[in-house]
């Protein structure tokens, strides 16, 4: 099965909700403790990955007194692509594609190469059209109670 690790699903709940919501998004700063409390992932892992997006470029890193982490451009120039391949490196569905393994004796007669060269470019074009705005949670619309109704 074809899955993100936790720690990348964690990274976009939490740039999500600092794209969008009270208190994030348009540059506001927000520290490693309040992003654990509003979202609830763990903090050890919320430090470590604000320093692995911040290093990526996705996260600018604020110091001293009221310091913290913002975006570092705006939630629809950050793609869902940029986060995986800033905390899993380059999409590759097998290790073939981005030349990592030159160890498959088969590699010069494989015939399935194109293929999966071709699955793995529609992965990362889906991956490359879904930005970070368009992952922020929406509001629910408002549908009004039975009681509400009856007024």
């Amino acid at each position: 099965m074809i899955r993100l690790n936790k720690m990348t699903d964690y990274a976009i709940v939490m740039l999500s909700h600092m794209a969008g919501g009270e208190g994030s998004g348009d540059g506001k700063v927000m520290t490693a403790v309040r992003m654990a409390q509003d979202t609830g992932v763990p903090l050890p892992s919320v430090s470590k990955l604000m320093k692995q997006l911040s290093k990526a470029g996705i996260l600018t890193s604020h110091r001293g007194a009221g310091g913290g982490y913002s975006l570092d451009r705006a939630a629809g120039q950050v793609t869902v692509a940029d986060i995986v391949t800033a905390l899993e490196g380059p999409i590759a569905l097998t290790s073939c594609i981005d030349g990592a393994d030159t160890s498959c004796g088969s590699m010069p007669l494989c015939s399935l190469s194109g293929n999966w060269n071709q699955v793995n470019k529609a992965i990362q074009t889906a991956l490359e059209s879904v930005s970070l705005a368009e992952m922020m949670p929406r509001p629910f619309p408002f549908e009004p109670t039975p009681e509400e109704l009856a007024k």
